[in-house]
């Protein structure tokens, strides 16, 4: 599929900001006054930011709030629900840090609740489509999961924990490569199924259904070359789990900081490669697959 920048932005953003939300809130980062607003706002500066933009890839973004009335049915609109809530449990917390009110950490759990759950909710956006395989797993959500904790650990947790949940995280991306690589092989999916026609034998496309390009071909249809795809994942393993787990153990002021930016530039290209190599099936009715 085609890799929207504004979505690529929304998922690693938005992951990176609950995540660390929720480490903030159970205490794994000790803060007070500004540094609590520092911190606090950093989490919610990530979690935001991600929302928004992720309206930019709406058709109609000024109808954004329209997405808050499909929670029975859609994914999108209960990670919309869920993200609003956890930024709303989690404000009583972030000002006592930041004001010593001296609330308790409990008032916070409710808040790194749903804070996991809005990261559920954004991967089964993805994860429930069986029109693309690659994506179709349980391994889309872990995988989600494993990138929100990484990326809260570099930040808040002991440099200990964060060393172990990057490794985890550069397992779980070499694992759901290795699956998707053969998720649409497997899917036993051809132009005569997508058509119907494979009952009378087998289906060839004799010439396009069109003149031009269009919705379908811009969007769900994107090629990228193999080798070009081997260094990017190369890049995002290195960037996203090798690199910041070394880090993390180094005990020097910025160290950190530096862990997380390399951990974001990996996320991105990880991100980047997760929609342009996943294949939709719409692709067999033009003879793309």
């Amino acid at each position: 599929m085609h890799p929207a920048p504004s979505v690529i932005v929304f998922t690693v953003l938005s992951g990176a900001g609950f995540g660390f939300l929720a480490c903030l809130a159970l205490g794994l980062l000790p803060v007070a006054g500004w540094m609590a607003f520092a911190a606090w706002g950093l989490g919610y500066g990530l979690a935001v930011g991600g929302l928004l933009a992720s309206t930019f890839h709406l058709g109609n973004p000024q109808r954004a709030l329209l997405a808050f009335t499909q929670w029975r049915s859609s994914w999108l609109s209960r990670e919309g629900w869920t993200s609003v809530l956890a930024l709303l449990a989690l404000a009583p917390l972030a000002l006592s840090d930041w004001l010593g009110l001296g609330l308790g950490r409990w008032i916070g759990w409710g808040g790194a609740g749903l804070c996991v759950l809005t990261v559920l909710c954004t991967s089964m956006i993805y994860a429930q489509l069986k029109t693309v395989p690659r994506w179709n797993h349980w391994s889309t959500p872990v995988t989600f999961f494993a990138f929100a904790a990484a990326g809260g650990a570099i930040l808040a947790a002991p440099g200990w924990a964060a060393a172990v949940l990057c490794p985890i995280l550069g397992a779980c991306l070499l694992y759901g490569w290795q699956r998707g690589d053969g998720a649409f092989a497997a899917a036993a999916q051809t132009l005569g199924t997508a058509t119907g026609l494979d009952r009378l034998g087998r289906a060839e496309v004799f010439e396009p259904a069109h003149t031009a390009g269009n919705y379908l071909l811009r969007e769900m249809i994107h090629v990228v070359g193999r080798r070009h795809a081997a260094k990017l994942r190369v890049i995002a393993l290195v960037l996203a789990a090798a690199l910041p787990a070394v880090l993390v153990l180094v005990p020097l002021p910025g160290m950190r900081a530096l862990a997380f930016a390399l951990h974001l530039a990996g996320a991105f290209a990880a991100r980047w490669l997760f929609f342009a190599e996943a294949e939709h099936v719409v692709g067999l009715y033009y003879g793309k697959r």
